[in-house]
């Protein structure tokens, strides 16, 4: 395979950057695809303090690096150290992925949205974004990330409820009126009709409470995810299908926001299929 990036003198090199790191799966994840495709690259945890971000994202590029993933809480700071950054991050409002490009300049985009679209697609394939209304609960920066990616694929209205209203109201705000804001006591009501629904907080996870919103009037032909995946299978999926729903979980959207950065940084088209799962999760 021709290297993609002649100055990496043959191997080159990418990582995930945070604070702390070592609990990232993106390291295993990207391994197993450099082995598959027989590619001479290196993937890597980089720990960076808030305070030095800046120094080592100038520097990468001089050691050969020719892209890196962002994680917590990197995804928003690196907006103002890129050189280009992409409409759909600008509009979310973080990064995830970052390309040094040959010229030196480097460019931070959000893959996020497209994780989660391919993860519903290969999930549930029969899945329409415009099949109705979308419920999503949480307005941090995953549920901006899902809103814009869902709103782009013609979700017809998406109703959102977080705790601090406030939050909603500000991706209503920059998101438009097909963002319709409910208050978090009726978060509950919003699945009424709903196509898709989403749990884009971190409740369920390992060491979290439990979300606890009531599913009374969920359609049995709605499609439900959870950004979750630890665990794989939160309670809020088990009430779910329990309903009839089909029911897709989070590990995949981590999956499929990887792959764009593995095509830019080392030029092959990676497959996300049960391998990689089995890859990841060991």
């Amino acid at each position: 395979m021709a290297d993609p990036h002649p100055k990496s003198n043959g191997i080159p090199l990418a990582g995930v950057i945070g604070w702390p790191v070592a609990h990232s799966r993106s390291p295993a994840l990207h391994a197993h695809w450099l082995a598959r495709y027989g590619i001479r690259g290196y993937y890597v945890p980089m720990a960076v303090q808030p305070e030095h971000l800046a120094n080592v994202l100038h520097t990468l590029p001089q050691a050969g690096f020719v892209g890196a993933n962002v994680t917590i809480p990197h995804k928003e700071a690196v907006l103002s150290l890129a050189d280009v950054v992409s409409d759909r991050a600008a509009l979310i409002g973080a990064a995830n992925t970052l390309t040094f490009r040959p010229d030196g300049r480097m460019y931070a985009d959000n893959t996020d949205g497209y994780g989660f679209i391919a993860n519903l697609r290969q999930g549930v394939p029969g899945w329409r974004p415009d099949a109705g209304p979308a419920a999503v609960i949480g307005a941090g920066g995953a549920a901006r990330a899902v809103v814009c990616a869902l709103l782009e694929s013609g979700a017809p209205e998406i109703r959102i409820a977080n705790r601090t209203r406030l939050r909603a109201e500000r991706i209503r705000s920059d998101f438009g009126p097909r963002v319709i804001v409910c208050d978090w006591v009726q978060a509950g009501n919003m699945l009424d009709g709903a196509a898709t629904v989403v749990n884009a907080t971190s409740m369920g996870m390992d060491g979290r409470p439990d979300l606890r919103v009531p599913m009374d009037i969920l359609s049995a032909q709605a499609v439900v995810t959870d950004l979750v995946y630890t665990p794989l299978e939160t309670a809020f999926l088990v009430k779910a299908r329990d309903r009839g729903c089909e029911v897709v979980d989070g590990l995949g959207m981590l999956l499929h926001q990887a792959a764009p950065g593995f095509e830019r940084w080392f030029g092959q088209t990676p497959e996300v299929d049960n391998d990689l799962r089995r890859a990841v999760l060991a």
